[in-house]
């Protein structure tokens, strides 16, 4: 998922041009992007879109709830947990405990709708309560797919600048060793400057190396983007397959150690290679 682009649910409008562009998952926003008048009308549009379109593409459809502490998220679940949803976009959690009992809301419309392969759950990580929690928020449920790093709940709230490299650094370290604790992947999240396409890059960049596995964008223009950043470069992959092919060598002489490229490779290395190239081979 090395983009995953936010569409408003309430401008279905959009919807068929989202599937056809070349983000690899759409996030249908019930949140921030609708307006508390147009709430209903947009849950609505989404369920009966993911209805229509799950069997036209590979993409993963992935649906932003309104937060579960909220009056909407009730009926959120009972319009959009439907097969063809990947993944709930769960905002503003804080605690294990809002995970373990939005499971239990999300289990109960699952029964309802005749929902038989459960739906996993990205959690955002948007305050710094939850920050500090996000190892035991992703480890809380086993329906926890992965975390995504909500920069602008975050920071502009507390005037922290994330003109800053560092500042985003910290926090993206801080999250993805999260993840990496409970084995959950790290997304990251949207970069608000439509017309700054270095600073998306750059910032993009640095959750690569992070090892976080895409960006979300808030307009197409970006998904071209993220796509060229968490694609991994022919020489990656060449380099990946070597470890790979000097790992199945060593094993057939029962060596426990080797060189690949003037490096000792040991299990941490040749993990990070077959990771690359599973993730390469990948359709989304």
């Amino acid at each position: 998922m090395r983009s995953k682009l936010f569409v408003p649910g309430s401008r279905p409008e959009l919807f068929a041009k989202a599937l056809a562009g070349d983000a690899d998952a759409l996030s249908f926003d019930l949140e921030d992007a609708v307006a508390e008048e147009r709430k209903a009308a947009a849950r609505a549009a989404v369920a009966d879109f993911i209805a229509g379109a799950q069997a036209q593409t590979a993409k993963l459809f992935i649906v932003r709830t309104n937060a579960p502490d909220s009056p909407h998220f009730a009926a959120d679940l009972a319009a959009v947990v439907r097969p063809g949803v990947s993944l709930l976009n769960l905002p503003k959690v804080e605690s294990p405990q809002a995970v373990r009992d939005a499971v239990a809301a999300i289990e109960t419309a699952e029964r309802a709708n005749g929902v038989a392969q459960p739906i996993g759950l990205l959690v955002n990580i948007e305050t710094p309560r939850a920050l500090a929690a996000a190892a035991s928020i992703a480890a809380a449920h086993p329906r926890v797919a992965g975390l995504q790093l909500g920069l602008g709940d975050l920071f502009e709230s507390d005037g922290i600048d994330r003109a800053d490299p560092r500042n985003v650094h910290a926090a993206m370290f801080a999250l993805r060793m999260a993840a990496a604790q409970a084995g959950v992947f790290a997304m990251d999240g949207a970069f608000a400057a439509l017309d700054d396409d270095a600073g998306f890059r750059e910032e993009a960049r640095m959750a690569r190396r992070l090892g976080f596995f895409g960006k979300s964008c808030i307009h197409p223009r970006q998904v071209g983007l993220a796509n060229a950043v968490f694609t991994p470069s022919e020489a990656e992959l060449a380099a990946a397959r070597r470890i790979v092919a000097a790992a199945q060598a060593a094993d057939a002489q029962a060596r426990g150690a080797f060189a690949v490229d003037g490096r000792m490779i040991d299990p941490p290395f040749l993990k990070r290679a077959q990771a690359l190239l599973a993730a390469a081979r990948r359709p989304d």
